[in-house]
């Protein structure tokens, strides 16, 4: 499958304001199955120097600086993708982690002590009894994977997924008492549930390709959850779908605010909150031939 993107954000400030230094998580994290082709970015004013960096995460970003004053900033993001069929349920797991793993314990998963430093923010989360027993309920069975789908799968039938404009994020227990919520609120309540029984997780931003839709793709937020052996498995609760070939990562880590698109700030006398715009649209690309004869 061969996809088009094009992302468009644009601030505009109440009056001319200086830029400060800038990161744009806005380039596709490397992924087996996509292949990234004629990807440009442009920023409206232009930098005075910019170059690609990794954060610590390893994500890759484009770290700007300006000069002079400005009244709005536009960011245009241009590149083609190619992807190939991808079976996320196709990996083997470390038999240490499934010989450990104890539905009926209190923290049913648990990893080995060696990769705990790493592994530690991923796995830190608020004290919700609330969100572990719901998670708990739907651990029925030895085989991590169909845990994973079916507590995916409930929170895609338990709770209604909306669009919110707001930049915020809810927290855990505020969604899970709303029973609805943002991707990016749905996907930060698995993220904490996950946490709660002993998995690692991690919050991913990007763009998620829907077949069906012609128009009113955004940008989307989804879930990694670690697995000796497999590595990081995506899932997707506003869905209730394990992450395949339609997903295109921007960035991940275990701070959802790590992984904004858009990172930096403004300076001036007298500043005022700057508004947001943004458009996105994803479409399948073809070639048109020609056959002269």
């Amino acid at each position: 499958m061969r996809l088009k993107i094009q992302h468009t954000t644009t601030y505009e400030y109440q009056k001319s304001v200086r830029l400060n230094p800038h990161h744009f998580y806005l380039k596709p994290l490397q992924r087996n199955y996509l292949e990234i082709n004629a990807y440009k970015l442009d920023i409206d004013p232009k930098p005075e120097g910019m170059n690609e960096r990794y954060s610590i995460e390893g994500n890759p970003y484009y770290q700007a600086w300006f000069t002079g004053e400005t009244e709005n900033m536009v960011i245009k993001v241009d590149f083609e993708v190619n992807t190939s069929h991808f079976n996320p349920f196709l990996f083997l797991m470390d038999q240490w982690f499934l010989q450990n793993f104890n539905p009926e314990a209190d923290i049913p998963f648990s990893y080995q002590q060696k990769n705990l430093p790493i592994l530690q923010p991923y796995l830190a989360h608020s004290n919700n009894n609330l969100l572990k027993s719901y998670a708990l309920e739907k651990l029925r069975t030895k085989d991590p994977i169909q845990f994973l789908t079916q507590l995916n799968a409930a929170i895609h039938a338990d709770w209604h997924h909306i669009i919110r404009e707001e930049e915020n994020l809810w927290s855990a227990a505020r969604t899970f008492a709303a029973g609805k919520g943002s991707c990016r609120d749905l996907s930060f309540m698995l993220i904490e549930m996950l946490r709660h029984v002993g998995l690692a997780a991690r919050f991913v931003s990007g763009y998620a390709f829907n077949p069906e839709l012609e128009a009113g793709h955004e940008l989307h937020a989804w879930v990694e959850t670690y697995l000796p052996g497999a590595g990081w498995v995506g899932l997707d609760p506003s869905l209730g779908l394990m992450a395949d070939e339609h997903y295109i990562p921007l960035a991940a880590s275990f701070l959802p605010e790590n992984t904004l698109p858009v990172h930096g700030s403004f300076g001036g006398e007298n500043l005022k909150p700057s508004t947001l715009h943004t458009t996105l649209s994803i479409h399948p690309f073809y070639m048109i031939f020609s056959l002269i004869g």
